[in-house]
């Protein structure tokens, strides 16, 4: 006799993101930066753009984007420092008011949290009402705005919460999901970049409703691994839960420098610098992982990541700086110059379902 499988209770999630957060906490505590396009990070010809406000975004400037370029697109672009302090202090404010809700809060990033109020500590029984609450006591504490996606699973909370940013709000009813999927733009889709978005493309898949034309079997010989979780997705279904005790999977460092290094005593000096930090936050969380991953960017972009595994945990910084100099010698030759320089360790010891943390590392024109 077939097994039946009881349905999963539907959920109230929220996914709450603030707006061009870093870049705002700059407008609001200068105000001479409020209506201009400001970008937080590295002014220098060799710096990186960490966040840029919504002024600047309209000129097609973005995170990550190599400061020269955000320039050229932006002539009028006001770069300001990193001050990640004054940040780490407004998440914690914004914490703070999740938490006055629910104790199910699952932080993604200093910035955006998922939350579960199925059963809430306060506020009214409607999840929307209690996103539109959570984000009228975060500007009136903080002064900063926030979006909001509201549904019965995270997918489908995040990919919401994005549709009428900046400061609004998407909900999701279950009887709307299949519907919303289906004529959802494939780029739109939370954890499909536009490599993936473009592939899809030319294979003539440009929306949800697309994707799911397909079997399960037909996804995942296209797209691999990925094409399954493709599956469920365009069928609304996700059945994670938010998780207040995620452990990391992974911890890494990386820095973008104002000159190219040619040198490799130099380098590893930097990697050096990258593995102190490291290790002090496996050290700050009792959390040692097996495998160390050294990331090498050269001035073209081109990315060079190698790894190594070990049968027991790295729980030596010198140790791990002696392996990030072996990953390097052994590599060096093939991208002898390098305009950022990176180190992860990962297979933690906590391990859970989760993500990676990135340290958050001055810039360039910031260090010493």
């Amino acid at each position: 006799m077939k097994k039946v499988t009881k349905p999963q209770a539907l959920r109230k999630i929220i996914h709450i993101d603030m707006d061009a957060f870093f870049a705002s906490v700059e407008q609001r505590d200068n105000p001479k930066l409020r209506g201009k396009p400001v970008a937080v990070g590295g002014g220098s010809m060799r710096g990186v753009v960490a966040a840029a406000s919504y002024e600047a975004r309209v000129f097609g400037v973005r995170s990550a984007m190599p400061s020269v370029t955000a320039k050229r697109l932006c002539p009028n672009l006001i770069f300001v420092k990193g001050r990640f302090p004054a940040y780490r202090e407004v998440s914690e404010q914004i914490r703070s008011i999740f938490l006055s809700y629910t104790d199910l809060v699952q932080p993604l990033s200093l910035d955006e949290a998922y939350l579960d109020v199925t059963e809430h500590k306060r506020g009214p029984a409607s999840a929307t009402l209690i996103a539109k609450a959570i984000r009228q006591e975060i500007f009136a504490t903080t002064q900063l705005t926030a979006s909001a996606g509201v549904s019965f699973n995270k997918f489908l909370a995040k990919v919401a919460s994005d549709i009428n940013k900046p400061n609004g709000m998407k909900v999701i009813m279950p009887e709307e999901a299949l519907d919303f999927l289906a004529k959802l733009p494939v780029e739109k889709f939370h954890g499909i970049g536009k490599k993936t978005a473009a592939r899809m493309h030319k294979m003539g898949f440009r929306t949800g409703g697309d994707l799911r034309e397909l079997s399960e079997v037909e996804l995942a010989s296209r797209f691999g691994k990925a094409g399954r979780h493709y599956y469920r997705i365009v069928r609304a279904e996700d059945h994670r839960l938010v998780d207040p005790n995620r452990v990391r999977k992974s911890v890494g460092a990386e820095r973008t420098f104002s000159e190219n290094l040619t040198e490799v005593k130099e380098m590893k000096e930097k990697l050096d610098f990258l593995a102190e930090r490291i290790y002090g936050y496996m050290v700050d969380k009792n959390n040692f992982g097996r495998t160390v991953t050294l990331k090498m960017k050269d001035p073209d972009f081109q990315i060079n990541t190698r790894s190594r595994s070990f049968g027991g945990e790295v729980r030596e910084l010198t140790r791990l700086q002696e392996i990030a100099h072996q990953l390097l010698d052994e590599n060096v030759a093939e991208m002898p110059v390098v305009r950022l320089l990176g180190i992860s360790v990962s297979n933690l010891e906590k391990e859970h379902e989760g993500e990676g943390v990135q340290l958050l590392l001055p810039f360039p024109e910031d260090a010493k």
